[in-house]
């Protein structure tokens, strides 16, 4: 590998996990590699209001928390690589990551790769998708609907967002839910239930998008009791029904559970089975997926790497 991109400490990812284990890396001197991954600053930009990240009063947009977050780990020295990381492998105690640009390799290393959107792989959805009218984030592609009819599909606190983001500008809002009740927190369910431009479709699946082969105009529904097929006109259908981890490139090298996410090697959670492989963020993290527990296990998978290159 002539062309190897070597570093002391390697970070997958630029969520709120990577950058705050880039930041401790940093401040310890070990001169960290942010490598980005298909979407940097990970779900967290897709939030346009972050009102329970501790230290903001008032809230913040989730796009700006992620910017300063990556500001102050450039401050103390992280670096950054905007590629896409297709394989992890091991040469003794290097760890070799290959890129979809070039290969990097490093001797301690944290995954903080997130999660990415489920989709429903019904008809119609890859066909309208990337501006045809189906969208995976409300917040990038909510604001071309202004004025219009959208339908939101899932039943959690993210579909619930999704729905009431779209609600401010939006003339209505189709929640579409598979059950007769959100799985939301009482809180996010309390506002969406209360938003007058926000109508729920109890037990509902959907069975495919519809339009004119260029932009869908209709979602085609099905009663989950009655089996009754209907037709739900709507500019767009924004599709929030869950996260499946981003951990594919490390099968071959970390263990998996039954859902996809990295399980840790000891008692320590950020400490994987591989020694000097820390995880950190979403991607290991099936239960709470929040953005300061993402955090906090960054901090936490940088303390750890650090502390196991000083006992090599």
């Amino acid at each position: 590998m002539g062309n190897v991109v070597e570093r002391r400490t390697i970070v997958v990812g630029s969520g709120c996990a990577g950058l705050t284990a880039a930041l401790y890396l940093a401040r310890a001197g070990l001169g960290p590699l942010v490598i980005d991954g298909d979407r940097p600053g990970g779900q967290l930009t897709q939030t346009s209001a972050v009102e329970n990240y501790p230290g903001f009063p008032d809230g913040i947009g989730g796009y700006e928390l992620v910017d300063r977050m990556r500001r102050q780990a450039e401050r103390f020295g992280a670096e950054f690589a905007g590629d896409q990381i297709e394989m992890l492998s091991l040469q003794g105690k290097q760890k070799i990551l290959q890129g979809k640009e070039k290969p990097y390799q490093c001797q301690a290393l944290v995954i903080a790769t997130g999660s990415a959107p489920v989709p429903l792989n019904v008809p119609g959805e890859k066909e309208y998708a990337s501006g045809g009218g189906v969208s995976f984030c409300a917040t990038c592609d909510g604001p071309f609907y202004r004025g219009k009819i959208v339908a939101v599909v899932g039943g959690g606190d993210s579909a619930a967002e999704e729905a009431l983001f779209l609600a401010q500008f939006c003339e209505k809002v189709y929640l579409v839910h598979r059950r007769d009740r959100l799985r939301a927190s009482k809180i996010m369910a309390e506002r969406v239930l209360a938003c007058k431009r926000i109508e729920l479709l109890w037990n509902r699946v959907v069975l495919s998008a519809e339009g004119d082969g260029k932009r869908m105009n209709a979602v085609m529904l099905k009663d989950a009791g009655t089996g009754q097929i209907s037709h739900l006109s709507c500019a767009a259908l924004f599709i929030s029904v869950g996260h499946r981890p981003n951990s594919a490139f490390a099968a071959g090298v970390l263990g998996l559970d039954e859902n996809g996410y990295f399980r840790s090697g000891c008692a320590d959670p950020v400490s994987s089975a591989v020694p000097g492989i820390f995880l950190a963020g979403d991607c290991s993290d099936p239960l709470y997926r929040q953005a300061i527990v993402a955090a906090g296990t960054g901090a936490r998978a940088a303390i750890a790497a650090e502390r196991w290159l000083l006992s090599q």
